[in-house]
């Protein structure tokens, strides 16, 4: 099957895209652009795997879902293109980079710049229907990612996972902890956020490791 990713990430997950899984899962996918608003835009879908290769990844945060209203999803999890307002979570995850850092607050919400030094941004399910948020869920996305998370873990060294709320941290439950790295808390919504999400040090923390281990800090 010809998946429009990016040459180092096709390679990596060449045996998922023959499975019967993503095959009906690309049939479900295509029937949905064609017939309903669905979010991202269909070139965007692999966005996140685009911006960042396989062997460039330095640290993987885990989403859930792409924000389902006009013009936020751009196939990064929790990042809003330019000129859109910034989701709640998305705010508190730039207080904590502010109360961690010292980093001031940015005018935008668009992490592709996170992306293209390492992070990858990756929802669990990569594409939604407009307005109804986890409508794509058990569809085969989860399936697809459970993958590309193992693939990082198993054949990767030193790599930071950032897994916020209880949807993650099961997500990456089987990550090897003396290979990597994993940071967990609350998720960033304001429903949990004051629950220990503020307060959690993970972006200097996730810097230190990297550091650590003879990679260059994330400028966040």
């Amino acid at each position: 099957m010809n998946v429009l990713i990016e040459e180092t990430w096709k390679r990596a997950l060449s045996d998922e895209f023959d499975k019967d899984y993503f095959v009906r899962l690309t049939d479900f996918v295509r029937q949905e652009y064609k017939s309903t608003m669905v979010y991202p835009p269909g070139k965007l879908i692999f966005n996140a795997f685009n911006l960042c290769p396989f062997d460039k990844v330095k640290v993987v945060i885990i989403g859930q879902d792409p924000y389902h209203g006009l013009g936020q999803a751009h196939g990064l999890c929790f990042s809003v293109n330019d000129g859109v307002a910034m989701p709640p979570s998305l705010q508190n995850i730039f207080k904590e980079i502010q109360n961690d850092l010292g980093i001031p607050v940015p005018s935008t919400g668009n992490l592709t710049r996170w992306a293209e030094q390492g992070v990858l941004l990756l929802n669990a399910t990569l594409t939604v229907r407009a307005h109804l948020a986890g409508s794509h869920q058990r569809r085969g996305w989860e399936e697809f990612t459970d993958a590309v998370i193992r693939k990082l873990a198993e054949e990767r060294e030193h790599l930071v996972f950032i897994l916020w709320g209880s949807y993650a941290q099961k997500k990456g439950a089987f990550i090897d902890r003396s290979r990597h790295l994993v940071l967990t808390s609350v998720h960033p919504s304001p429903l949990s956020a004051y629950n220990g999400f503020f307060g959690n040090h993970h972006f200097s923390r996730t810097n230190a490791y990297l550091q650590e281990h003879g990679e260059q800090p994330i400028a966040w």
